[in-house]
């Protein structure tokens, strides 16, 4: 996925009810609005039976490719994606990076730019914990975290409605499942994947 004049940045996620994917969908857009960079969505293996996924009234997964642990050596960077499970990412994201340790042996990843996007249930779910939880993955990797900051301006600064997302990186709010990501929500993935493309151009020189 590497290019002379072209970064390739890989988005990959795990979204059991939707939010998230529609978050990497918006990422993506942005990823793709900045000159020469390419964006590949990918989405992380089901780890849970279709009877249980059922039971909890699981969306039907997408037809966005599943990834492997080696697809991540051809990205130029990458923008990890997970709902929160008690204030971490989802046991299906870490399973997918515990599978990363022949590449963590190598440090083929080591060097590269990463960002975070994710989804809780409530305010109180893990909008932080889980940025800082997931962070120690990347340390591990040698990869660079790169964070949003405040960089989306005064939409960080949202009182009058609920907004999920953090310095960390874009976020949203699911409640039981039924609330869907907000204007401001999206337009904040939105900028994270044009300011992480931004940012992960610069690391090749070719901003």
């Amino acid at each position: 996925m590497s290019f002379i004049t072209m970064k390739t940045l890989l988005s990959s996620y795990y979204s059991m009810y939707g939010h998230v994917a529609k978050l990497a969908e918006e990422i993506k857009k942005g990823a793709d609005s900045v000159e020469g960079v390419e964006v590949k969505l990918w989405q992380v293996p089901e780890t849970l039976p279709e009877e249980v996924l059922g039971k909890m009234g699981a969306a039907p997964k997408s037809d966005v490719p599943i990834i492997k642990p080696s697809d991540l050596t051809e990205a130029d960077g990458f923008l990890f994606g997970f709902p929160t499970r008690f204030g971490m990412m989802a046991a299906q994201f870490k399973a997918f990076l515990d599978a990363t340790g022949g590449l963590w042996g190598t440090q083929q990843l080591a060097g590269k730019p990463a960002g975070i996007f994710f989804s809780t249930a409530s305010q109180g779910g893990g909008q932080e914990t889980t940025a800082l939880t997931a962070i120690t993955q990347l340390v591990h990797h040698g990869m660079i975290f790169v964070p949003i900051g405040y960089t989306f301006g005064a939409g960080m600064f949202e009182m009058e409605q609920v907004k999920g997302g953090s310095p960390y990186g874009a976020g949203t709010y699911a409640g039981d499942g039924t609330r869907q990501p907000t204007d401001l929500e999206l337009a904040q993935a939105f900028h994270q994947g044009k300011y992480f493309s931004g940012i992960a151009k610069k690391f090749e020189g070719t901003a």
